[in-house]
């Protein structure tokens, strides 16, 4: 369907519902990069006008991606509600828009149209909402999973202690995780990026965060994020698994590019069932996204970054998971420019997976290349916290010598909990107390009382004990 509007005596037209979705995005440069971006101010609000006066019944219409040339947007079809749907069905982009922000609907109601949106349409509607939109309506969107705590309750938020080394030395990753422990982080997941994909090297990893978690107790999840095709070996081979990690994409070829399809994402999550790891929850999958992956991989067929990003939330959606975090400034100025277009496609992504019903946390961080700096990224986890963010990244100093970019540290979510209030997961923050890492008022505790972790990091670090 072509979508035409005359603006100011000119003529604009957009041969199709992605070419409008395409030009109404916020200005980034993913999608100048692919050629598809607005050419002007004047032609982006021209294209917002027209998307707000969409019905949403177009997107069921008028598929990005012909279900039958792709798995992604068959999953799209054949997942959608419509009886979740059928109390927004009457409404345009925009109506929805001012549903989604009336006092007059409920949190409950919200929740309960999750399965009726297509990604596609909380794309739409996202990219005609201010920030602080984004974040009034992602904050209403309360999204809990269980493993072995209670990651995304109200007035909480999680960290992923992320322990990364750039030779996988197992002491040089037990104190950067006994040391994340002291700070209180860890509550999400304690999560390596491996520097060697080998399955060797990958079972080694998970041994030892197995060991720590049982030594301590420590009512959390290990993964090491691995591809999914080496977890799955080792799950067949009785190893350790707690999560299953895999970073996904919006459509069926950039997927592949990943070595992944959907009846692969199956078996693991099934296999993963079966051992049977968790003690409150049976969420286990963890996925990894991030705007521009689509683009990167040549796999877009000519949609936006962002409704490629709320796309692949779709994938994740159909397994269930534990957590799901938009590594919103990884891949670099070519898809992010600066600090504004982070922090809009932060907010963007946090908003498309809690309405979509995802446990979505955010990697909140940038590149060295990149027109941004750490006071960007301090603006953007503080505007996700508002927002109800369900976990950020923990890291020594904010900085991951292994991938090499700049992320969040164990202060920042110090930080956040003391100025917002915020608390970690209930059953963690009950073992920080126990522990005396914690001092029973959500803050560190000054009379440090655990020995028995402080003698792990002096003998891992090859002090005296």
């Amino acid at each position: 369907m072509k979508y035409t509007k005359t603006f100011k005596g000119r003529s604009y037209n957009f041969k199709n519902l992605k070419t409008l979705l395409a030009k109404a995005s916020p200005l980034r440069s993913a999608d100048e990069l692919a050629g598809i971006a607005a050419a002007s101010e004047e032609e982006r609000a021209v294209a917002q006008w027209l998307l707000a006066d969409l019905p949403l019944t177009e997107f069921l219409q008028e598929p990005l991606i012909p279900p039958e040339q792709d798995e992604v947007s068959k999953l799209i079809a054949e997942s959608h509600d419509r009886i979740a749907f059928a109390p927004i069905s009457s409404l345009t982009v925009g109506g929805f828009r001012e549903w989604l922000l009336d006092d007059a609907t409920a949190d409950a109601d919200i929740a309960a149209i999750r399965f009726g949106l297509t990604p596609e349409m909380a794309a739409a509607v996202s990219k005609i909402m201010r920030n602080q939109d984004l974040i009034a309506v992602a904050r209403r969107c309360t999204v809990t999973t269980r493993f072995r705590n209670t990651i995304g309750l109200p007035g909480r938020i999680s960290t992923r202690l992320q322990p990364n080394h750039p030779t996988d030395d197992p002491k040089g990753i037990a104190a950067s995780v006994l040391d994340g422990l002291l700070y209180g982080s860890g509550d999400a997941v304690i999560g390596i990026n491996p520097a060697t994909d080998s399955p060797k090297n990958v079972e080694n990893l998970l041994h030892l965060l197995d060991d720590v978690i049982r030594r301590h107790e420590i009512p959390t999840q290990s993964c090491v994020l691995a591809h999914v095709t080496t977890t799955l070996e080792l799950m067949r081979r009785g190893v350790p698994v707690d999560l299953v990690f895999q970073s996904i994409a919006g459509t069926e070829a950039a997927n592949k590019s990943f070595g992944i399809n959907l009846a692969l994402l199956a078996e693991a999550h099934l296999t993963a069932l079966a051992l049977g790891r968790g003690t409150l929850g049976e969420n286990l999958m963890y996925f990894e996204t991030g705007q521009g992956s689509a683009l990167s991989a040549n796999a877009h067929f000519g949609i936006d970054a962002q409704t490629c990003e709320a796309r692949a939330y779709a994938v994740a959606r159909a397994f269930s998971p534990l957590l799901v975090n938009t590594v919103v400034g990884f891949i670099g100025p070519e898809y992010l420019y600066d600090g504004k277009q982070i922090i809009r496609a932060g907010l963007e992504d946090h908003f498309c997976g809690k309405l979509l019903g995802l446990p979505m946390g955010c990697d909140v961080c940038y590149t060295n290349h990149a027109e941004a700096d750490q006071n960007d990224m301090d603006n953007l986890m503080t505007l996700l916290a508002v927002a109800g963010c369900t976990f950020i990244m923990g890291i020594p100093g904010g900085d991951d010598i292994m991938l090499a970019y700049q992320t969040t540290s164990f202060h920042d979510a110090l930080y956040l909990r003391r100025v917002l209030g915020l608390r970690p997961a209930p059953e963690f923050e009950d073992w920080l107390n126990r522990m005396g890492i914690f001092d029973g008022r959500n803050a560190l505790s000054r009379g440090f009382a655990s020995t028995r972790l402080l003698g792990d990091i002096k003998k891992l670090t090859g002090e005296k004990a």
